[in-house]
């Protein structure tokens, strides 16, 4: 009930509702609850604890046996290890919705981080925490989860020496920080003086916190049919004067309502065992560890007089409920499991309640099974007064020798032994508790005379019937108290927690913004239940598996049935339903990790037509070769016409010389000759005659 309180935040008193009479409509309602609860409930929720702790019946007769079968106990601790093997084998138990796109990747962290803040920020361990509650859930018939913010401070004080005026100052600027001056020295290695001081650092940390909350300590209406309707949902418990000063309340005034150890009396039966052993000599001296009747109530009141009402947190102290803090509240803290409900009521059928009467029956036919068994072989024997040792008769020692005065003196009694007439009655016993149940020694696979000779079908369906009773109590809690929990811790995260913070996720860091998550997101159970054992679904999933590994070869991946996040996700099952509870040691969520762009299919035909293109190319490539090859040689011819062409001529020139004597323009001769030779080229390049 630890919560932290400001001491500026008093109770107010509204126009609509005086102070009074807000005193006298909660101590009415605390007291009809306290009187519903402590009359009519806790009696039967005490028997029942009684009846699985193996107490004595109260009728057992001296020199009679006290055996006693533990039908409850043996009930309860067989479904314990399904319950807590659905509910702590897996991460997604239970999951956050959204309510639109913009919401997928919020409740998925969601999901991630109070799931986080379960496992990592308790004083217990979450486990420890869910089996309590499931235990209560089963052998009294409610278990009660209270989730809550919590602030606790840290405070820390140290001395600093050699500090100079601007550390000092810097000091003083910090928050949170409270600093007395001890002394100020000057030196002569500084011309500013060496301060002294006294450090006080307060730290305040806040977070998530779920326990579970003994049955006797909550409160509720008479009228209740669920947590919400209700009048009146309190929790009350005895609480030290020091825990209540550091929730923010006056010490003086709450030593004032502290009580005596009497008063424990004032608890219902269940709890006045385990109360009476909160109070001693050495805490009752010490006023601050003294403990007060402290009651946390939620009640609708309306508290401005317009005839609407609003959820109220009213704490109070005292045996007389005197209230002592007023507040608003969002919601009710508290998450309620029951195994069995009972329709149009809050409480209903335990675990226990379905096996006492079992459990007392079984021990009578076993005491008197054992007393018969002690009569035949022990059997009371008959004495002539006077003629025997009485001393001799009683003594017990095997051969021990009885002195008598005439024979025939001591006569035995001996009785037939017909415990064995018994067994039957033992054994139909079993049957009405496995009916009522569902436990069975088939279920847990201990009956072999029930399993042998029998086809795996039937195997099967026996085992499935027995599992069908735990299955459907898993489903009630996942459904009721698991989803009002999971709701509770996501509005007080979102409502408390305005700054991100960097948690570890499957070997990862990852910054989580609660700030910017919807606080009304709906809570789906992720528990499959109802459709066989777990050897059954592993075959079903492993077929979902190779069904989706076909279609994935066959279509790729993006095909319209199947892609690559619904194989993720059967894979995962699949682990899960193996027991193991990292999915992400073996696999990567294809979600979280960013994935290439996506390439085009090649075409089937592009690589036959890249070949001929390349062919072409090659062929045009070897053409043009040719070509150039051909304008070489014809280049070369030209050169080879051209020098003989002007040998030529220079020969008939100096021929013409010779005979006639004449000059002849061999220059000019030469030009035109060139000039011509370049037109028949540029002519045959542009008819592409390559032999002009």
């Amino acid at each position: 009930m630890a919560e932290y309180i400001d001491e500026t935040d008093e109770m107010q008193d509204d126009d609509g509702m005086a102070a009074e009479e807000v005193q006298n409509v909660v101590q009415i309602a605390i007291e009809d609850a306290v009187d519903f609860i402590d009359n009519t409930v806790s009696p039967i929720r005490a028997e029942s604890a009684e009846f699985y702790n193996g107490e004595p019946f109260g009728n057992e007769e001296e020199g009679r046996s006290t055996a006693m079968t533990l039908d409850v106990r043996d009930t309860v601790q067989a479904m314990m290890p399904s319950l807590m093997r659905i509910f702590c084998g897996s991460d997604h138990v239970v999951e956050y919705a959204p309510f639109g796109p913009e919401d997928i990747e919020s409740a998925s962290q969601a999901t991630d981080y109070v799931n986080y803040v379960l496992q990592s920020d308790q004083d217990d361990a979450f486990i420890n925490i869910l089996y309590a509650c499931f235990k209560d859930a089963l052998v009294k018939g409610s278990g009660f989860l209270k989730f809550y913010y919590d602030v606790t401070e840290n405070v820390q004080t140290y001395e600093l020496t050699g500090l100079d005026d601007q550390a000092l100052s810097a000091l003083m600027n910090e928050e949170n920080v409270e600093l007395d001056m001890l002394e100020s020295v000057m030196t002569d290695a500084s011309p500013e003086p060496m301060h002294k001081v006294r450090v006080t650092h307060t730290r305040r940390n806040g977070k998530v916190k779920v326990d579970c909350v003994p049955p006797e300590e909550i409160l509720i209406d008479r009228r209740a049919r669920t947590l919400e309707d209700a009048d009146l949902v309190a929790h009350r418990a005895f609480l030290t004067v020091s825990d209540l000063v550091g929730m923010g309340y006056d010490y003086d005034e709450m030593e004032a309502f502290a009580t005596d150890e009497t008063d424990f009396e004032l608890f219902n039966e269940e709890a006045r065992e385990r109360l009476t052993g909160l109070h001693d000599d050495r805490n009752y001296n010490d006023p601050a560890n003294r403990r007060v009747l402290y009651v946390e109530a939620y009640m609708r009141l309306d508290m401005e007089g317009k005839g609407r009402t609003e959820l109220r947190r009213i704490c109070c102290a005292g045996s007389s409920y005197e209230v002592v803090k007023n507040d608003p509240a969002d919601q009710i803290p508290f998450a309620h499991f029951c195994p069995d409900p009972e329709p149009h009521t809050f409480f209903g059928t335990s675990i226990a309640d379905l096996t006492k009467d079992i459990q007392r029956i079984k021990s009578s036919v076993l005491r008197a099974s054992l007393d018969s068994l002690a009569m035949s072989t022990h059997p009371r024997v008959g004495i002539v007064e006077g003629q025997a040792s009485l001393e001799d008769v009683m003594s017990v020692e095997v051969g021990g020798v009885i002195r008598m005065r005439n024979p025939g003196a001591v006569v035995p009694f001996t009785l037939p032994y017909v415990g064995k007439e018994a067994f039957p009655m033992l054994q139909y016993m079993d049957e009405v508790r496995e009916n009522r149940t569902g436990v069975s020694k088939a279920a847990d696979g201990l009956d072999p005379s029930a399993l042998q000779s029998s086809t795996l079908m039937a195997v099967q369906q026996t085992v499935g019937a027995a599992q069908q009773r735990t299955e459907l109590i898993a489903r009630l809690f996942a459904e009721g108290g698991m989803q009002r929990l999971y709701k509770g811790l996501l509005q007080l995260i979102v409502k408390h927690q305005d700054r991100p913070r960097m948690v570890r996720l499957r070997n990862k860091f990852v910054e989580m913004s609660p700030d910017r998550w919807n606080a009304h997101m709906d809570v789906v159970s992720n528990i499959h239940l109802g459709r066989g054992g777990d050897q059954e679904k592993m075959q079903l999933l492993q077929q979902v598996a190779q069904k989706q590994e076909q279609i994935l070869q066959q279509l790729g991946p993006q095909n319209p049935l199947v892609n690559v996040q619904n194989y993720y996700a059967t894979l995962t099952q699949i682990l899960e339903v193996a027991g193991f509870k990292d999915t992400q040691r073996f696999f990567t969520d294809p979600s979280q990790v960013e994935m290439p762009p996506e390439q085009p299919e090649p075409d089937p035909n592009a690589q036959l037509i890249e070949v001929q293109m390349q062919a072409i190319q090659a062929d045009m490539q070897k053409k043009q070769a040719d070509l150039e090859l051909e304008r070489e040689k014809m280049r070369l011819e030209d050169d080879r016409r051209r020098d003989k062409d002007e040998a030529d001529i220079v020969l008939k020139a100096a021929e013409i010389t010779a005979r006639y004597g004449a000059q002849v323009d061999v220059a000019g001769i030469k030009a035109n000759s060139d000039r011509d030779r370049e037109m028949v080229r540029q002519i045959a390049g542009q008819n592409n005659v390559p032999n002009a």
